[in-house]
Parts: structure tokens; sequence; C-alpha cells
């Protein structure tokens, strides 16, 4: 009893939105007054910002000024070491590659337990920045990963004992995200004619976002005389290269390409499934989202993407790069409107019972106790 609050450093890379960055946040939120919160960033900026400020924190900045390969970096890791010391932090928790370049360096100068988070597959990465991420990952005092398929490739392929990574899925704000469903849409939607609906959210930056896929998948059922149109959510230098093949394929009047939109939740709730066919994935807001509005999910066999969707029983599951398997699987929802209901009903309880805020902190707040003072909260 009566026990010193355990100093905390959440330190990511900015307050952009993103997935990262919202959990950063609901971290900060959620976790207990048994905690002495502070935050750091390497870039004191974004649109979230604000929402740190209501809580009460001023993050320190730690700027990496351009290449990570340069004396301002060791700079940087100096200042943080002497930081941590200052304020006699015990842990820091650091959730995205380029903090973590400055975060564990400095926190083994200040003799600082450290905790990375690895949220993707590193399928973005090149050969090098794989290998330091790897090397410094090594370095922490424990890992958490946000799916089991990022657990399996830092034991197996990365080398880290099992005894030091956890999985922690990433949680989602359900009350919240009923709220922006009840707000309803901020913009019309292409009329359909009452014809079903998939809605397929993801940047148009990556390919591993595989949009062409669900295009072939689409031109397929058109050749056989089933009628479902598109909305597909999100932007970035591929749309126009998606839009050219639409017209190629002869599915440009039931594919929908909505841009950005601010709505998702309601967009979601006017559609009868979601996709998401990808050929690289952590652990998917998108396809969480999905699953929180009670649709099923149809998904690649990748990444996180199967903790949550279980194939025939919260959406379907099919192999990456198969539009075909993505043709089957819509076919197979289409032609089972009550089947797919169950799904979509089973899909929403599991985000409810597995995936809530309280579970996510929650795990964090035992992790954090066991790894700096060898007990569970």
């Amino acid at each position: 009893m009566g026990q010193e609050p355990l100093r905390l450093v959440q330190f990511t890379r900015s307050f952009h939105i993103g997935g990262t960055e919202v959990q950063v946040l609901e971290l900060l939120r959620g976790l207990p007054p048994s905690y002495r919160l502070q935050v750091s960033v390497l870039d004191d900026s974004g649109p979230l910002i604000g929402a740190v400020w209501k809580l009460g924190h001023a993050p320190a900045a730690f700027p990496l000024k351009g290449s990570v390969v340069q004396a301002n970096t060791a700079y940087q890791v100096y200042r943080m070491a002497r930081w941590l010391r200052q304020h006699r932090v015990e842990l820091v928790h650091v959730h995205d590659f380029y903090s973590t370049m400055v975060a564990v360096p400095a926190a083994k100068l200040a003799g600082t337990k450290v905790i990375v988070g690895r949220l993707d597959l590193s399928h973005w990465q090149g050969r090098a920045r794989r290998a330091v991420h790897s090397r410094l990952t090594r370095m922490a005092d424990h890992v958490i990963g946000n799916a089991e398929a990022i657990r399996n490739q830092l034991i197996t392929e990365e080398g880290l004992p099992a005894s030091r990574v956890s999985v922690i899925h990433n949680g989602l704000d359900l009350p919240r995200f009923e709220s922006r469903r009840r707000e309803g849409l901020r913009g019309p939607l292409p009329e359909t004619g009452g014809a079903p609906v998939v809605v397929h959210v993801a940047n148009m930056s990556h390919p591993v976002k595989r949009q062409e896929d669900l295009l072939l998948a689409l031109a397929m059922l058109r050749h056989e005389g089933v009628k479902l149109h598109a909305f597909l959510v999100g932007d970035g230098e591929r749309r126009p290269g998606l839009e050219k093949l639409a017209g190629e394929l002869g599915v440009r009047d039931i594919v929908h390409f909505l841009r950005h939109r601010t709505d998702v939740p309601a967009i979601y709730a006017r559609a009868n499934f979601g996709v998401l066919c990808s050929t690289a994935e952590g652990m998917s807001n998108a396809v969480m989202e999905g699953m929180a509005a009670g649709l099923p999910m149809v998904v690649t066999r990748v990444g996180g993407n199967t903790d949550l969707v279980r194939d025939g029983e919260r959406g379907l599951v099919v192999d990456p790069e198969r539009p075909a398997q993505l043709a089957q699987a819509f076919r197979q929802l289409l032609s089972n409107p009550e089947k797919a209901r169950e799904m979509g009903k089973a899909a929403r309880d599991f985000v409810a019972r597995e995936l809530s805020l309280e579970k996510m902190v929650r795990r964090h707040d035992a992790l954090y106790q066991r790894i700096v003072r060898g007990t569970d909260a």
C-alpha cells in the first residue's frame, strides 16, 4: 500500500490522425491514477495534440531533422536520456519505428525500462530499416504486438524469446463509434438503386491494399449477372490508376470512389458487408470498425486479419491476390443473407467482448506493473 505512482512515458512520432496515435490517446485517457504519465514525441504537431493538452500533458519533443543517419539523432538520444533521468522515469512505451530510434538507446543510457510496440509486419520497410528495427526491438525489456502474426514474426524471424513478447489487441471505443453512426452521413452517397453494397476502407497510396483484386472480383460477378456496388473510401496517388482500371473492366458505374470521408461508421451502416483484401496488414482499424457496425467482413489471410475474423463465423477469409476467391465469398454472402446477418452479429459481439478500450487499457496496466515491479496490477 501507499506505493509511489509509476512514472511512465508514452512516446509516439506525432499526433496526426492514425490508428497508433488514437490508441496512445486512449491509453492516456484510460490508465488509472496510479501512474505519473508524461508524453514525448518526435514532432509536437497534428490535430490530436489539442486532446493531449486537454488531458493535461505538454509533450516533450525530440525532433529528428530529416534522415536519422546524422549527428542530430545522437544529440536527441542524449537529450532524451538526460530528460528521463531528470524526471526519474521508470518505463518508456514507444509506439513506432522512428520514435524507437531515439527511445531505446536513450532508455538504455538512462537505465530506464523500455517497451517497444510493434504494430505492423514491417512490410513498408526496406532491408536496412528492418535490420535496425529488429536490433532495437531485441534491446527492449518487452515487446507488444497487436496481432498474433506480429508475435510469430518476432519469435520465428527475429529470434525474440516468447516470454518477452505479448499480444494486446487494439481497443475500439464502441460508444463513440455508435454516436458517430447515429450522427449520420456528412455528405451524399451515390445512388445504387437498391442493389447490395460492399465497402472497402483503405488508403490508395500503398500497393499492399490491393484494391485491384476487389475491382476484378466485381467484374467477375457482373459477368455472371450479379449486381453488387462498391464504395471505396480513401485516397492517394494510386486512385487515378484504379479509376482507369475500373473503366477498363467495365465496372466504373458500380464502383464509387468516395475519397476521404469522416463518416465511415454511417457509410458502413448502409452496406451489406465489408472487405479488406491486402497482402500485408497489422491489426486493421477498418476491419474492427466494419465488425463494430455489425457487418460480416471478407478479409485476406494475412497479418492480424485472422485474429479478428474467424472464417465462416464472423465473416469470410480468403487467400491474398485471389480475386476469384473474393468473388466467391461475395456470392456466398449475397446468396445467404440470413447467414450473413448472423456473422455480422457475431462480429459485433466479438468487438464488444474482446476489443473494448477497457480491456486494452487493463492489459497494458498489468504488463507495465509486471515489467517495472514484477507484479500484476
